[in-house]
Parts: structure tokens; sequence; C-alpha cells
């Protein structure tokens, strides 16, 4: 299943995690909770128990949750969920810390840092722009942040989400029309921090960044349009985001 951010079990997330921005976990919880109860897939569960894992006071039963959520997580064997096993196995095994466990304490420690590994994503991969790019062009890191004009990019960014991209190419600088290209890249990547484990766990939008450059291949015309009304409250969010971009 891919992410998507409209998904009403996500939409239930987000709100919990408004709430806890305003302080208020318990009101945050029973979303989580109904979350989980409204979850009809795996990938939906795997989210929800995530947040009601957080949630627990008791370490035990906050280590049951962690184990069906990564359970879940195994079941579903995708890129999307398999960037949170580091954070995952981290959380388990400070639950083992905490209940004086040692040995799996260490065992999932250990796991953690198996998992901190490059992305295995294989594309396909999209960048989103509104630049007028031909087959064989290079996109090179070096040009100035869309969301901070003063910031100059150390990365290039794309995903493996194509309606991810069409978000991007709508959000982009520029008086040009949207455009969404099918890219390569030619150096090593990683998952974007700037997502990565921050609201959700892992990296379900399968965003990536890459210090080398993004090769054209083709250009993908079937993605989602998102409406003017849509885009302007994208901008507003962006606008009011207090965060570092981590460049």
């Amino acid at each position: 299943m891919e992410f998507n951010p409209s998904n009403p079990v996500i939409q239930l997330c987000l709100q919990g995690m408004d709430l806890e921005e305003k302080g208020k976990p318990e009101d945050a919880n029973k979303l989580f909770l109904q979350a989980w109860n409204e979850a009809k897939n795996d990938f939906e569960k795997f989210i929800a128990a995530h947040y009601v894992a957080r949630h627990q006071k008791d370490v035990s039963t906050k280590l049951e949750w962690l184990r069906l959520a990564l359970a879940l997580g195994q079941k579903i064997n995708s890129d999307q969920v398999n960037s949170a096993f580091p954070s995952l196995y981290t959380s388990i095994a400070k639950c083992y810390e905490e209940s004086n466990d040692g040995d799996n304490a260490k065992k999932n420690q250990d796991l953690a840092a198996s998992f901190a590994s490059k992305p295995s994503d294989k594309g396909p991969f999209y960048h989103g722009t509104r630049a007028d790019l031909q087959v064989g062009d290079f996109l090179t890191p070096g040009h100035n942040s869309n969301y901070k004009a003063e910031l100059t990019m150390n990365h290039i960014y794309f995903t493996a989400l194509l309606n991810g991209a069409g978000l991007a190419a709508a959000l982009a600088k520029g008086e040009g029309p949207e455009r969404v290209y099918i890219v390569e890249p030619t150096g090593s990547f990683e998952n974007d921090p700037n997502v990565t484990d921050k609201k959700f766990p892992g990296n379900p939008t399968r965003s990536y960044r890459t210090a080398a450059s993004l090769k054209v291949v083709g250009e993908a015309t079937d993605w989602v349009r998102i409406t003017p009304e849509e885009i302007q409250k994208w901008r507003e969010k962006l606008a009011g985001s207090k965060g570092e971009i981590i460049n």
C-alpha cells in the first residue's frame, strides 16, 4: 500500500500528533487507538501501533505494542516500512534496558545497527520540478531551496512515489508547468533526514537525497494533480514550519 496523507487512518494519526504538540497526550492517545481500531490493512495497523506504543506508560505494555508494530512491518516487508526498523529495534532495546534485561537489550541494539544501512529501494524514482528538461540531462545539487530561498542545497532530492513528486512539482518555484521526471541516481543516496523518523516511523514517503547527480531517463504524466486550494494550504504549512532544513 502506498503512503497517502489523505488516508483516514493517517489523518487520525496526524490529528493525534497535533494534539501531542498542544500538550494533550490523553486525547492524542484516544485518536491513535481509534486509528488502530479502524485500520483495515497491515500498513495502517503498523502506523497506528507505532503511535499507540509511545503513549504506553507501562514498559511491558509498550514492549508488546512495539513488537506488534515490528511483526507487522516484517510481514509487509517493503521499502516504505523497512526504514523504520532501526528506530523500532532501538525503542525495543530501551524497553529491555528498563526491564533490566541486558541480553535482549544488546540483541536489539545490534539489530538496529544492522538495519541502519543505505536504502535498498530500487525505484523507479521521480523528481518534481518546473524546469524544462530532456532525457539525458542531469539534475545536480547546488541550487537554492524551494522552501528557503537563501539556502543553497548540498543535495538533490527525489522519491519513489509518483504523487509525492507531483506535489513537489506543484510547490516548486518558477513559472513553467509542473513536470515530473523519471530519474536515476548516479551515486549513493540516503533516506531524507528531513522526513525520516520525524512525524512517521521510518521513511514511508520513500523520500531520498543524493550529493551526486540524477540522470533524467523519462517523464511521467499520470500523477494525481492537487487543487490550487490544496497547494495554498501546503504553502502556508511550509511557511509556518519552524523546523530547520537538514542540508
